[in-house]
C-alpha cells in the first residue's frame, strides 16, 4: 500500500564501509572526495545522501564525530541535499562508537539497522588479488566469523538516543524478521511514522535478489504498515539497477551509490556517485515518474528541516 507519493525519493549512499579501497579507486575516502561525491550526486538528482566517514590515507571506516566534521559543513554549504548520517558504521565496531556523531551533530536523518545478522563479505577476497592496506584482507576474512550486532537493545538505545534531536530514520531492513522487528518498536511507541523502510537485497546473511523475494518484502510491509511507510530498496552489486527498475515499478523508491555496487555494467568500474544517480534518474524519467527534490523529500519524511541539525 504505502503512503501516496507523486515524487521519486533517491537515497545516494556515497561511499559505505563494504568495499575497500583496493576494490576500486573511485571509491571516495578522503573528506574532500566525499564531500565532492555528496554534492555531484545531489546535482545529478540525489535526493538524501548517506554518508559514512573513512580514515583520509587507509580508507578505513572510522565513526569520529571529528572525521564527519572534515566534509558535513562542506556539503550543508555547497547543497541544501538531506544528510543521512550512518548508525550502522561497520560490522566491526560497537554500537556506542557507531552512534557518537549522532549525539554531537544531530542530523536529519540516520539509518537504523533492524536486526543482529550474519554479514558475509570474506567471497569479495576472490576479485582481488592485491591490496593496499593491512586493515583490507583481515576486515574481509574476518566477517565469515564476524555478527553484525544490532540487539533488541542497541535498537532501543540508538531510537531513545536521537529522539529529543528530532532526528529520523532511513530503517533498513536485511531480511522479513527486520520488518516485523520493526512493527515491535512502532507499537511500543519509540519509533513513529512515516517511516522511511530501506529494503537490503543480496548481502550474504540477508534476504537474495529474486523478483520473488522482493515482492515478499513488500507484501510484508504493505501488511504490517500499511499507509505508514515509504518503501525504498537497494540492490547490492549487479543487482542495484534491476531492483531499483522492480522499485519503481511497483510504486517505491530507490537507492544506489558506491556503498551498494562498484559497477557501471559486466566488468566494468563505475567512476562516480553520480554516474549511478544519473542512470536511476534516467530511468525514473522513462517511467514517466519525477525525481523528489530535497525539500519535497523533507516534506514526505516529515523531517525537521537542514538547519536544525549541528554542523
Amino acid at each position: 500500500m504505502t503512503a501516496p507519493q507523486k515524487k521519486v525519493i533517491v537515497t545516494c549512499a556515497v561511499t559505505g564501509a563494504i568495499h575497500t579501497p583496493s576494490m576500486s579507486p573511485y571509491l571516495p575516502k578522503t573528506p574532500k572526495e566525499i564531500e565532492d561525491a555528496a554534492v555531484e550526486a545531489a546535482e545529478a538528482g540525489a535526493s538524501i545522501v548517506h554518508l559514512h566517514a573513512r580514515h583520509p590515507v587507509t580508507g578505513q571506516p572510522v565513526q569520529t564525530v571529528e572525521a564527519f566534521m572534515e566534509f558535513l559543513p562542506n556539503i550543508k554549504a555547497r547543497s541544501n541535499v538531506v544528510i543521512n548520517i550512518t548508525s550502522g558504521g561497520s560490522p566491526a565496531m560497537s554500537v556506542e562508537e557507531r552512534l557518537r556523531p549522532h549525539l554531537t551533530l544531530k542530523p536529519e536523518v540516520a539509518s537504523l539497522n533492524m536486526g543482529s545478522m550474519n554479514f558475509g563479505l570474506y567471497p569479495m577476497l576472490k576479485r582481488k588479488r592485491e591490496y593496499q592496506y593491512d586493515w583490507e584482507v583481515p576486515y574481509l576474512e574476518g566477517s565469515e566469523d564476524r555478527i553484525f550486532k544490532n540487539t533488541f537493545k542497541d535498537i532501543r538505545y540508538i531510537l531513545e538516543s536521537c529522539a529529543e534531536n528530532n532526528t529520523r530514520f532511513e530503517v533498513e531492513c536485511y531480511d522479513i524478521g527486520h520488518l516485523y522487528t520493526l512493527a515491535h518498536f512502532l507499537d511500543r511507541g519509540l519509533i513513529k511514522a512515516p517511516l522511511l523502510i530501506q529494503s537490503v537485497f543480496g548481502i550474504l546473511g540477508g534476504i537474495g535478489t529474486h523478483p520473488e523475494d522482493v515482492q515478499m518484502m513488500k507484501r510484508t510491509a504493505d501488511r504490517l504498515f500499511g499507509d505508514q511507510y515509504y518503501w525504498s530498496v537497494l540492490g547490492a552489486g549487479r543487482s542495484q539497477m534491476p531492483i531499483a527498475s522492480m522499485s519503481l515499478a511497483m510504486g517505491g523508491n530507490v537507492r544506489v551509490g558506491l556503498e551498494d555496487s562498484l559497477w557501471d555494467g559486466p566488468g566494468q568500474l563505475s567512476k562516480s556517485n553520480a554516474d549511478q544517480v544519473k542512470r536511476i534518474v534516467g530511468i525514473i524519467h522513462a517511467l514517466n515518474l519525477e525525481v523528489a527534490t530535497p525539500d519535497e523529500a523533507r516534506e514526505m519524511l516529515q523531517l525537521k528541516g537542514g538547519n536544525n541539525v549541528n554542523f
